[in-house]
This record gives structure tokens, C-alpha cells and sequence, in this order.
């Protein structure tokens, strides 16, 4: 199983930090060619550390709540490796922990593009080179979310990414592509380098956020967090080829929570 992606294109999104990052160390140590994603410019030192490890890994800075930003970065992909073989939408995440009627109009359409937009463009924009490969894989990080509580406009955003991901499937079997999905449960990371809400926290809010930690350990079988390793394994296994006769699926990686 060390070489499964051995001079295999992977575009990696949200690589910077976390589940991303993970997923990058783990396809770079088993031979894949890396375009690697993110906003932040910590995805830079990314790269720069798999490229001394021996990898081939590019770092690309864009915005992919845009079309522009996520068309951008698959003719980028192409450009530099002649083909994309592989995409992993992994830009997403709760960005607030309220009950519903404490969003505003803005942050509900925030939520939205951080966590769905971002998966919809990039799907769009790989498409082309995908058919004219005739062939490809897609693999979205989705979340067993869309059953929880304090976060309704996120658990909307990643539903709609499971419909994305059915849909997407059905349509492009036909092209030899394949559309999966998994969906992570709570995940213990290192802290974000840069938070997706910067705002301190009035006690309110921290203890909105604690009632969000204790649905998702409760609903868990194994009442605890997953490992980023736990969360990047499925999804490299979505991506090799010992899962080419799945696709249309959502697979909850959740310890027993199926969202």
C-alpha cells in the first residue's frame, strides 16, 4: 500500500493545516504528485517541507469561495504536471457554534460559501480536464453535521455537498469518474494557525460551542474524537484504486455517527 499514488496528480484543497495537511503527508509518502491549496500562505512551508522529504509539491494560494479562485487552480494544475488525476476538496468548516436564530443574513451566506461554494466551483472547474483525460477521482470532505446542533447553515452547506457528490456521480460514471465523499465527525487537530472566527468568545458562546462538543462525543459509539489520521486514511482510500467500484457514496468516519 506504500505506492497507491505513485505519479498520481492530487489536488489537495484547505492543505495549510489539519485533515488537508494530513492527507498531503500521507499521498506525498506514497509517491503522488501534489498541488497543494490553500488561502492562507502556511500551505507555502507545506509544500517546502514535502519537497524536501523528496516530494513533488506545489503550493498555490487562492480564494475558493470564487470561481475565479477555484478555475484558477486547476488550470494551474494542469499547466504544471499535464493532467489531475485526483481532487480533494477539503476546504470547509464550522465557522460559527450559535443557535439558529442568533445568524445573521451574512454569516448564514458565510457558512455557505466556505462549506459548500468552495466543493461546487472546484468540482466545476476539474471537470474539463477530467473528461478529456477520460478519467478521474473526486473525493469531497463532507461531515456528519448535518445532524447536529448549533450549526444549521453549516450542516446545510455539507448537505448539499452529499446531494453534490450523488449527483456528480450518477452523471459521470459514464466518463470513468468517480464522486465519493466522507464525512468527518468531530476531529482532534492541533489549534488553527489562523481561527475562522477571530472574535473572542463571550462565556454565551463558549458554552453554544460546549453544547456542540457534547452532541458530537455523545452521538459517537466510541464517545470521542477522531485522529487526523483516523479522518485522512478513508479518504486516500476513496482515492486509490482499490475503491474503483465506489462512487455515489458518503461514508461517515465518525466513530458510529452516520450524521
Amino acid at each position: 500500500m506504500k505506492d497507491r499514488f505513485t505519479n498520481k496528480v492530487m489536488v489537495i484543497t484547505g492543505a495549510a493545516q489539519g485533515i488537508g495537511k494530513r492527507v498531503a503527508g500521507l499521498a506525498a509518502a506514497e509517491g503522488a504528485r501534489l498541488l497543494l491549496v490553500d488561502i492562507a500562505d502556511y500551505v507555502q512551508g507545506v509544500a517546502a517541507e514535502l519537497r524536501d522529504q523528496g516530494a513533488d509539491a506545489v503550493a498555490v494560494q487562492a480564494n475558493l469561495e470564487t470561481w475565479a479562485g477555484a478555475e484558477t487552480i486547476m488550470a494551474e494544475a494542469h499547466g504544471q504536471f499535464g493532467r489531475i488525476d485526483i481532487l480533494i476538496n477539503n476546504v470547509g468548516g464550522t465557522i460559527w457554534a450559535q443557535p439558529f436564530e442568533h445568524y445573521t443574513p451574512e454569516q448564514i451566506e458565510k457558512e455557505i460559501q466556505r462549506s459548500l461554494f468552495t466543493t461546487l466551483w472546484c468540482c466545476r472547474a476539474v471537470l474539463p480536464y477530467m473528461l478529456e483525460q477520460k478519467g478521474g477521482v473526486i473525493v469531497n470532505v463532507s461531515s456528519v453535521a448535518t445532524r447536529g446542533l448549533m450549526r444549521v447553515p453549516y450542516g446545510a452547506a455539507k448537505g448539499g455537498v452529499n446531494a453534490l457528490t450523488v449527483n456528480m456521480a450518477y452523471e459521470y460514471a459514464p466518463h470513468n469518474i468517480r464522486v465519493n465523499a466522507a464525512a468527518p465527525g468531530g476531529t482532534e487537530a492541533p489549534p488553527r494557525l489562523t481561527p475562522r472566527n477571530a472574535k473572542e468568545q463571550s462565556e454565551r458562546e463558549k458554552a453554544w460551542y460546549q453544547t456542540l462538543i457534547d452532541q458530537t462525543t455523545a452521538n459517537s459509539f466510541m464517545h470521542r474524537y477522531g485522529t487526523l489520521d483516523e479522518q485522512a486514511e478513508p479518504i486516500l482510500f476513496l482515492a486509490s484504486d482499490a475503491a474503483s467500484y465506489i462512487t455515489g457514496t458518503v461514508i461517515p468516519v465518525a466513530g458510529g455517527d452516520l450524521g
